[in-house]
This record gives structure tokens, C-alpha cells and sequence, in this order.
């Protein structure tokens, strides 16, 4: 009976998950409540806290980790099969102009939104952040080093290509617009292009 169950346990903590995600990048965090997490994921309000008990600042934390670790994903997926660290990085771009423009501008980074709302008043959910961000950094400072940009040179040209796209998802919003992540696909390749060349 236990068996049988397991799959339905696993499937309902992952709608929740989902809810949570989906609710804090359009929604925010302190504007996204437990009983709609609930009702868009459909599973009763008491499981929320079967699966999270810490509530609401539990459930931020695995919405962040996750969502991290996806879109860590996304990015490996996106620029890994490139040589050209330059082509990579504007086409990462161009790609994330047309995901803002599919999610009708809405945020499409749920780490960025929590960030902005909670780094300074929640120190569990800054330091989840903090961690994701270090982590997307790391990563991307590996290919560019990999390409033949000096460590010390990858890890800022990483960090400068994050702070970019991440500012440019904002006035993309503001906007409406991909304009702003557009124009920015172009100083990031410029940024990247720049650190190969040892400037």
C-alpha cells in the first residue's frame, strides 16, 4: 500500500513546488499567499505544511534551489554546445528576449523576484539566493575559462553577464518590451569578447 502511495506523495509535494514557483515569479513572494499556492496546485492546504513545515519560508527555499538548479540547466544547455564563447552568450540572450516574451512579460527568474523582495528582511531565503547566483557564476565562469579567458577574468566576466541579463529581465518588464535584453545580449557579448582579448 506504502509503494502505491509513493508516487502520488512525491507527485503532490512537486505540484506544490510548482505552485510555489509559478505564483512567486509572477506574484512575488509577499504577494503570493499559502492558500493560493494550495488551490493552483490543487492539493489540500494542510499538505503544504505535511511537506514544509516551516511554511512559507520553507517552501521559498525549495522553490529557489530548485528553480536554480533548473535553470543552471538551461544554461548548460544553452551555451555548452558553443566554441564561440562570444556567439554563446549573445544567443543566450536572444533566447531569454524570447522567453519574456512568451511569459507575457512576467518575471521569468522566480531567484531575481525573491531576492529583491525578501534579501534583506529573510537571512534564510538571502543566503538560498546568494548560493544559486554563486552557483550560475561558477558555472559560466568555467566555460568562459574554458575558452580561454584567465580564471580571475572568467569569474567577473561571469558575474557582469548575470548582473546584465538579470537587470535587463527587469526593464524588459517595466518596458514591456525586449528591447532592453536585446541591447544587453550586445554589451555582453562585448564583455566576453573583451576578456578574451585580455582587456
Amino acid at each position: 500500500m506504502s509503494d502505491s502511495k509513493a508516487p502520488s506523495t512525491h507527485e503532490t509535494r512537486q505540484r506544490i513546488v510548482s505552485a510555489g514557483t509559478e505564483l512567486f515569479r509572477r506574484t512575488g513572494y509577499t504577494g503570493t499567499g499559502m492558500k493560493q499556492i494550495a488551490e493552483t496546485a490543487g492539493a489540500p492546504f494542510g499538505s503544504i505544511y505535511h511537506f514544509f513545515p516551516g511554511g512559507k519560508a520553507q517552501l521559498g527555499e525549495e522553490v529557489i534551489r530548485t528553480s536554480g538548479a533548473v535553470y543552471l540547466g538551461l544554461i548548460t544547455a544553452l551555451m555548452t554546445p558553443y566554441e564561440d564563447r562570444v556567439a554563446a552568450t549573445a544567443d543566450a540572450f536572444t533566447a531569454a528576449a524570447g522567453t519574456l516574451a512568451e511569459l507575457d512579460f512576467a518575471d521569468p527568474c522566480p531567484i531575481a523576484t525573491v531576492a529583491m523582495e525578501v534579501a534583506s528582511t529573510n537571512e534564510t531565503l538571502r543566503r538560498a539566493t546568494s548560493e544559486v547566483f554563486d552557483s550560475w557564476t561558477d558555472h559560466l565562469a568555467a566555460y568562459y575559462a574554458a575558452g580561454g579567458i584567465p580564471e580571475a577574468a572568467a569569474r567577473e566576466t561571469a558575474g557582469s553577464v548575470i548582473a546584465l541579463l538579470e537587470g535587463a529581465f527587469m526593464l524588459g518588464r517595466a518596458a514591456r518590451s525586449t528591447t532592453p535584453v536585446l541591447a544587453a545580449a550586445k554589451a555582453a557579448a562585448a564583455i566576453v569578447r573583451a576578456a578574451l582579448a585580455g582587456e
